[in-house]
């Protein structure tokens, strides 16, 4: 099911040799750039007019009435309003201690420079609805733009056929346990356009939603081109691809317990990644018997088998622990399992990963609801650059400089030098005109 690329004896950069899903999102940019200025000229109309061409509804209304959101965390079921609970408090507890605090240095007597942590204004932020309905992504995106002290959040989902039109009742119920009372049910590239550009959201043009400061959450293909198209007009958190897992491990790992983490990515997506990197071939050969095993028996037998034998997932077979480190390391995934022996050493070697998950009983699965950590990770090979959604994802550091006269005057020679070396005389000036006759 799997297919297997053999690095045993390889030593050269393996990057490009990897699995990976190959997506051309520039393509996707310019299919979806009429849509977003559609939706910048012609606002409700034009988001009324994709909706009923890509989500089969329209609706009178963008924005979900607070009743609607009411009644829907009234009807949740219980265990899933336990499990939501659960998942919450712990996101809160873990993204409470990652809040930064103001700091002043004293550079020299006189001199002080604070950095002042201020968080995002407004923030717009995305609920898929598509192949799976994802009130945890409610979850992870709140929590930590709340714990950062954002002032306005709204989110927007995908109008839903069976719910009247509005997004998911579980999206709904979450967002009503987490406070959040703008709502807005739109989807794809014509949502990311409405928080981007603001627009009204009523036929009489009476209702608006606000453009936000910054937009977050995870989506589709066209989701993704209109985050990169608006990229500038406001802040996103990254462009998020079909989601991947990279198991490493070795001969002490339990080929049922890589087959179901494997399969549990896979049902994501027809294009999600699976890959396992080992220096076993019996353990290979033993997690493709488990997923001849396991798969007919998923529920989304049709999606897992599509994505598992798709280019973007396989086996990787190395020479040794090491050498898997590096594989994984260059793979960069957004979710990376270490189900090694003494795991956790290897887990503190891991340069690039979005989430690294440490042992046989830290499944990625764990990650997405009820760890404490977050699920909004980069994708891609991102994670060589880029962090997870956090509270430092909704704060800006702002410098406050501060100096007294004497301070300015002690380092004026050495801004007046170097604006000369730079060919910027007034530069030079700003400071010497404030001190006339003292030659600096």
């Amino acid at each position: 099911m799997l297919n297997r690329i053999d690095l045993r004896g390889v030593s050269r950069d393996p990057r490009r040799l990897l699995p990976r899903a190959q997506l051309d999102v520039s393509v996707a940019v310019e299919r979806i750039r009429p849509l977003v200025e559609a939706v910048r000229e012609h606002g409700y109309a034009a988001i009324r007019d994709a909706s009923e061409r890509f989500d089969g509804v329209s609706p009178e209304r963008l924005r979900v009435p607070a009743e609607a959101i009411a009644a829907a965390e009234r009807a949740l079921d219980p265990a899933v309003r336990a499990a939501l609970l659960e998942s919450i408090g712990r996101a809160r507890r873990v993204h409470a201690d990652q809040r930064r605090v103001d700091h002043t240095t004293q550079v020299v007597p006189g001199g002080t420079v604070t950095e002042r942590w201020v968080p995002v204004d407004r923030v717009g932020l995305y609920v898929p609805g598509g192949l799976a309905m994802y009130p945890s992504t409610v979850v992870m995106n709140v929590v930590p733009a709340q714990a950062a002290g954002v002032r306005s959040l709204v989110v927007v989902s995908p109008p839903q056929k069976d719910n009247g039109g509005l997004p998911d009742a579980r999206v709904l119920a979450a967002c009503g346990l987490l406070g959040v009372d703008e709502v807005y049910a739109v989807g794809g590239a014509q949502a990311v356009a409405m928080l981007a550009y603001g627009s009204t959201v009523d036929p009489a043009g009476t209702e608006h939603c606000e453009p936000v400061d910054m937009i977050t959450g995870p989506g589709n293909i066209w989701v993704t081109a209109a985050k990169r198209l608006l990229r500038g007009v406001v802040g996103i958190d990254a462009e998020a691809g079909p989601t991947e897992i990279a198991i490493l491990a070795d001969d002490t790992a339990d080929p049922a317990h890589v087959a179901a983490d494997l399969i549990s990515q896979a049902e994501h997506d027809p294009l999600a990644a699976s890959v396992l990197v080992t220096p076993s071939v019996a353990l290979a050969d033993a997690v493709e018997a488990e997923l001849a095993r396991q798969v007919p028996a998923t529920k989304h037998a049709e999606r897992v088998a599509t994505a598992l034998g798709g280019e973007q997932s396989g086996v990787v077979l190395v020479d040794d622990l090491a050498a898997g480190l590096r594989v994984v390391d260059a793979y960069a995934a957004e979710h990376l399992e270490i189900q090694t022996e003494n795991a956790r050493e290897w887990a503190l070697r891991v340069r690039n990963a979005g989430a690294i998950f440490v042992g046989a009983y830290s499944p990625v699965s764990l990650g997405d609801y009820c760890a404490g950590s977050n699920h909004v990770l980069p994708t891609g090979g991102c994670a060589r650059h880029s962090s997870g959604l956090s509270v430092q994802s909704f704060l800006r550091g702002i410098h406050l400089v501060e100096y007294t006269e004497d301070a300015l005057r002690e380092v004026a020679p050495h801004v007046v030098t170097l604006a000369t070396v730079e060919d910027l005389p007034a530069h030079g000036q700003a400071v010497s005109v404030r001190f006339p006759g003292e030659g600096t």
